[in-house]
């Protein structure tokens, strides 16, 4: 009879600091997250060194907690896994260093993680995966479009060439004069409004697929402040519906044409504005009437949490990858 595995992941590369133990790779016993954006909401952003300080503050108390809900000990615990990068400097030092003590005391395997893999397995702990499939990766500081042929094989076939999905959400929400983090409120805010401002869609080179929403912004910008010396009043609504209708198509139909070019046979999302319910209802209209199944996570699976790292983690472990002791954080790690 195979025994149980259990691994541990930590998860520090931005504002959330985040212990998480699973089984056997899916099932998930613990997932603590300690949120920062009370603290950062006042800045209108992450502020590094404020984060850096809030990991150091929770990371004893979430990883007791972690403990205390799956209700094991150290001694089964096989391995640690924690993010590496990418992400800030700051943060992440905090995480790979609270992994690598851990890893030292107790004599456990060490595992780094890149950040993304974490963002796409999260999807594992609610459907297992077929390959090949295309991962759609939207987060606050990535967009791409990841191919995998196997578990742990990853290529960028598109990505970002300027400003990712997530970071063009949180400026124009900046402009609106909303809340940080600025994505939900502009989701919520673009449902009660209409699409009457005819935003550029940014499709680059005919059968490219990658993305650039820099010139989005920077219409949004140009339309508030136009309309502004015309003495004229625009619905915040609207520019939140007209803005995420154009990102929303451009994310759509860019998956779309790749899931078809590469004749996967699953799509999955990944990352933070997975949350969003626009591009959520989008993809799931897009894909209802192709045979390629469509995989979106649930909201709490989509923002950064450990449980996806002890996912990724888990691949990685059983493939028999492991760190040495000098691992550090990488806050540009590579994908691959």
């Amino acid at each position: 009879m195979k025994k149980d595995t259990y691994i541990m992941g930590i998860e520090t590369s931005c504002d959330e600091t985040a212990v998480a133990i699973l089984r056997n790779g899916t099932e998930v016993l613990s997932n603590v997250v300690a949120s920062q954006i009370e603290s950062h909401k006042r800045f209108g952003g992450v502020v590094p060194e404020i984060a850096s300080r809030h990991h150091v503050e929770q990371m004893t108390i979430v990883l007791e907690e972690s403990f205390n809900q799956a209700n094991i000990s150290w001694e089964q615990i096989d391995a640690i896994t924690v993010t590496e990068g990418p992400g800030l400097v700051g943060a992440l030092l905090v995480g790979v260093n609270t992994a690598k003590a851990l890893a030292f005391a107790k004599q456990k395997p060490l595992v780094g993680v890149h950040h993304i893999a974490g963002h796409i397995y999260a999807n594992r702990l609610e459907q297992d995966f077929e390959f090949p499939l295309l991962a759609l990766v939207v987060s606050g500081g990535h967009t791409e479009l990841v191919l995998m042929r196997d578990h742990g094989n990853f290529e960028v076939i598109g990505e970002t060439l300027d400003d990712a999905a997530g970071e063009a959400y949180d400026k124009v929400a900046r402009l609106l004069k909303l809340p940080y983090p600025g994505g939900p409120h502009i989701d919520k805010l673009a449902a009660e409004g209409e699409e009457s401002i005819p935003f550029p869609r940014a499709w680059l080179e005919e059968g490219s697929l990658n993305f650039s929403f820099s010139g989005l912004k920077s219409a949004v910008i140009n339309t508030i402040h136009n309309a502004g010396q015309r003495g004229e009043k625009l619905q915040p609504e609207d520019i939140a519906a007209s803005f995420q209708a154009s990102v929303v198509e451009v994310l759509t139909e860019k998956t779309y044409q790749a899931a078809m070019n590469h004749d996967v046979k699953q799509v999955i999302v990944a990352g933070g504005v997975a949350a969003n319910k626009g591009l959520r209802q989008a993809l799931t209209n897009r894909f209802a009437g192709s045979n390629t199944p469509l995989l979106i996570p649930p909201i709490q699976l989509c923002t950064d949490n450990a449980a996806m790292i002890a996912a990724a983690g888990t691949i990685a472990f059983e493939q028999g990858k492991r760190s040495a002791w000098d691992l550090n954080a990488n806050p540009s790690l590579v994908l691959k």
